[in-house]
């Protein structure tokens, strides 16, 4: 026996015939203890999640609109999965409740943490949980910054004789009471923190994809599931693009060493991903765990003679774009050049002052803009090891026409981030997996 925080995410709860999928899941196995809820997600593509209505109804009130409407549309929908699930939370009272609440001017964050909180209270009477108020045990001070310690310790506190409960995602409260949210996507957050303070043996994240997949699967046909990953390898994935779990929501687990599994509602029998501190051991010819990217990146360079020479060189031209507010990204260097990626929506409108400065501070011989940069990461613990690595890459996308702006690898030696064209994006990320995944 062991235990389980599981966490259901905004698809995995989106109306009663899921929730009743999560009840085959829980009951399933006794080892889980504790269920965190996300708010009703889309029943299908065209359907508005019921945390974007709350927010709806906020901006309705502050332009003086009506928002009744709105508000019709979400009790309408837990009325009915009320009715469906059989159970009898009071939804109507609950519903008058918020909606005198929102009359007074609450908070937004009070507003959107509603969706939540509903769930959590008709699923926990759907499996004859406990239902435990987030607000109880998620911390924040007055001033909005959240309690790592002080959470962790109410945690403990709350739940430390509670067999089974269902908890609220995505918000707590701060010291005077008041409701305070996460970003959204906190739900994934709320799962994390009970896992550590419960001392969890694993953190399942049940969603609606079967874990994480080596390749965007809009680009790679078909591409093969990623059945174990260590968080390191998670980081560099998620840092180029890729959509997985926030680093918010991972750290929790990860400074407890709690592993973290990705399941698929729809297919509970699939595995999933398994995020853990260590790597997996290597599976016969496999190097790479991942390959994500993104498009719209602008190289500038700069070229000076006898620049290793000059000290403090990159510091002014670090120290012009900190001027500006602009984000480093990368910094490839050679001996007389100095080229720094920056991100196209950053730079939008200062990128020609900035030229201008550089010119300016640095005196260079030259300075070269290169827009419409899309960076590809190949990240996997196993590239380190493994001889030609960087050859085998480089062919592939030389064999397949794509030029490369740019390389950097990181000292780790775990991944190689690439940059091309933007037209070339899909075709080298085709590339890169055909020769190492095939």
């Amino acid at each position: 026996m062991g235990i389980k925080v599981a966490k259901f995410g905004g698809s995995s709860v989106a109306d009663a015939i899921q929730i009743k999928k999560i009840k085959d899941i829980v009951f399933a196995d006794d080892d889980i203890k504790y269920v965190v809820v996300s708010a009703p997600g889309k029943r299908f593509s065209e359907d508005t999640k019921v945390t974007d209505l709350l927010y709806l109804c906020r901006t309705h009130i502050e332009h003086k609109l009506a928002y009744e409407q709105i508000f019709q549309v979400i009790c309408d929908r837990y009325l009915s999965m009320e009715s469906s699930l059989g159970v009898d939370v009071g939804m109507k009272e609950e519903l008058a409740k918020i909606r005198e609440n929102i009359n007074a001017e609450s908070s937004v964050d009070y507003i959107a943490s509603r969706g939540e909180y509903l769930n959590a209270k008709l699923i926990a009477a759907y499996l004859g949980f406990e239902f435990i108020d987030s607000a109880r045990m998620v911390k924040f001070s007055d001033k909005g910054r959240f309690m790592e310690d002080r959470t962790n310790e109410e945690i403990e506190a709350v739940l430390k004789d509670v067999d089974r409960a269902v908890i609220p995602g995505f918000y707590g409260s701060r010291i005077d009471s008041s409701i305070k949210t996460f970003s959204r996507g906190g739900s994934d957050i709320t799962g994390a923190l009970i896992a550590r303070a419960m001392k969890a043996d694993v953190y399942e994240n049940w969603t609606d994809v079967s874990g994480f997949l080596v390749a965007d699967p809009r680009i790679v046909k078909d591409p093969r599931p990623i059945s174990h990953i260590s968080y390191k390898e998670l980081r560099e994935l998620a840092y180029m693009g890729a959509s997985v779990l926030h680093e918010e929501a991972i750290y929790p687990a990860k400074v407890a060493n709690i592993p973290i599994n990705i399941r698929n509602t729809n297919r509970p029998q699939d595995p999933g991903t398994m995020i853990t501190s260590e790597p997996a051991e290597l599976e016969g010819d496999q190097i790479i765990s991942g390959i994500a990217g993104s498009k719209d990146f602008t190289s500038i360079t700069v070229y000076n003679s006898h620049m290793i020479g000059q000290k403090g060189f990159i510091r002014k031209m670090a120290g012009i774009l900190e001027d500006h507010d602009v984000t480093i990204e990368h910094i490839p260097s050679g001996i007389d050049t100095v080229s720094v990626i920056v991100n196209n929506k950053i730079i939008d409108g200062k990128l020609d002052e900035i030229v201008e400065e550089f010119e300016r501070q640095l005196k260079p011989e030259s300075v070269d803009v290169a827009p419409d940069v899309a960076l590809i990461a190949t990240v996997g613990v196993g590239m380190a090891a493994r001889t030609g690595t960087s050859a085998k890459l480089f062919t592939a996308l030389a064999e397949a026409g794509v030029n490369i702006r740019m390389i950097d690898q990181g000292s780790s030696e775990m991944n190689i981030i690439v940059g091309v064209a933007n037209k070339d994006f899909e075709k080298a990320i085709r590339a890169i997996y055909e020769a190492f995944v095939g």
